[in-house]
């Protein structure tokens, strides 16, 4: 049975299309349906967390990330009694707005687009599911209920301050009232992402050799991960060893997030969503002391892979990739493909012209980066035939 503050499907905001709603799935399986026949859900499959694309097989992508992180979201959805499926719809689409080449292609971007008002992958994430996925007869995007586009708009908290362009221009015609924090299914895929990357972050810094199952012995929480497993089974395989400390350091985070919000929503004993949209805080959150732990991992994660020198040489790459091809596009908007010629015809301005660049250059996978602009501008050193 539903909580009173889970979100109700037989109630939802609606759509900023009318639909006649279908009769043997609710709006939010609807929703999510959308979100996994999108295009730009299947391009996630060559889209990269940290490492290039071509550069191993086994490493984490944004889709199989995006699967990893709707899981994690079901499982603490489901032991919280909240809407399920509207959980697992935001988690499927949250990192839909993310460029190739992962934070580094971001920042690129970013940096590219700072005259142009900027670029934020939350908010390109919504513009994908509102406008720039175009297969529908009666509209552009997706149509998505309002509980899903609020959960993608502002599953961090609160969206105050300078709003992203392509946040605020949709919120101009249906207001997600970004002020307020979302539902606490929106809450709770925000912590899914941040189990899911902590996890497997570790797993892949590890296949790629750059630290060693002693060095994360050491580190909290998987310390005593570490010692369990060896108490258990002493004498393990050196691989199976590893994978049974960090399934339990993976048990331990989502078993802290589980804990705290049954604690925190007694506490609030909300009853409705309304009453969590308007707690003044998440409801959802790590403990301090887990949270303390995790700052421990993630500086940790920062030194010895996100800037680990082979990392950083191919962020260099990247980035002179993106920086080539944005310019490129900006004085050849010809060389767009033709389904994209109807929109660069009508743009009034260069912000407009910038703001389909983006769209362009933010929807490649990173091997279509890669071969565009060889093709156009001759490989990047590292990178060429990849």
């Amino acid at each position: 049975m539903a909580a009173p503050y889970a979100t109700d499907p037989a109630n939802p905001r609606g759509r900023l299309y009318p639909e006649v709603e279908s009769t043997f799935r609710s709006p939010f399986q609807r929703d999510r349906d959308r979100i996994i026949h999108a295009s730009a859900f299947r391009r996630l499959k060559h889209k990269t967390q940290v490492f290039v694309e071509h550069e191993g097989d086994y490493f984490r992508t944004r889709l199989t990330h995006s699967i990893e992180v709707a899981q994690v979201a079901r499982t603490v959805a489901a032991a919280l009694d909240l809407n399920v499926e509207l959980t697992e719809a935001v988690a499927l689409a949250h990192d839909l707005g993310h460029t190739p080449f992962g934070h580094t292609g971001e920042e690129a971007l970013d940096a590219l687009m700072a005259p142009y008002g900027g670029f934020d992958h939350n908010a390109q994430a919504l513009r994908i599911v509102t406008d720039l996925e175009r297969h529908y007869a009666e509209w552009d995007g997706l149509n998505l209920t309002w509980e899903t586009l609020e959960g993608i708009a502002k599953h961090n908290g609160p969206v105050t301050g300078d709003i992203p362009y392509a946040l605020s221009a949709y919120n101009d015609r249906h207001d997600l009232e970004l002020h307020t924090h979302a539902s606490a299914e929106a809450q709770v895929a925000a912590l899914a992402d941040d189990i899911a990357y902590n996890n497997h972050d570790l797993h892949d810094g590890l296949r790629a050799e750059l630290f060693s199952t002693d060095d994360l012995a050491e580190l909290p929480i998987l310390h005593d991960c570490f010692k369990r497993v060896d108490h258990k089974y002493p004498g393990l395989n050196y691989y199976r060893r590893r994978h049974e400390a960090l399934r339990r350091f993976f048990g331990i985070l989502v078993e802290d997030v589980i804990v705290l919000a049954r604690r925190n929503l007694a506490e609030l004993d909300p009853h409705s969503v309304h009453d969590v949209r308007h707690a003044g805080r998440m409801v959802i959150q790590f403990t301090p002391e887990i949270w303390k732990d995790l700052k421990v991992i993630r500086q940790f994660l920062f030194e010895r892979m996100y800037r680990a020198p082979a990392v950083v040489e191919m962020r260099v790459e990247v980035t002179a990739m993106v920086d080539s091809l944005f310019p490129f596009f900006m004085e050849n908007p010809q060389e767009l493909p033709k389904q994209w010629r109807k929109d660069v015809d009508a743009a009034p301005d260069q912000i407009t012209l910038a703001r389909i660049v983006a769209d362009y250059i933010a929807g490649m996978t990173d091997r279509f980066a890669i071969q565009e602009h060889g093709r156009l501008l001759g490989g990047v050193s590292g990178l060429k035939g990849a």
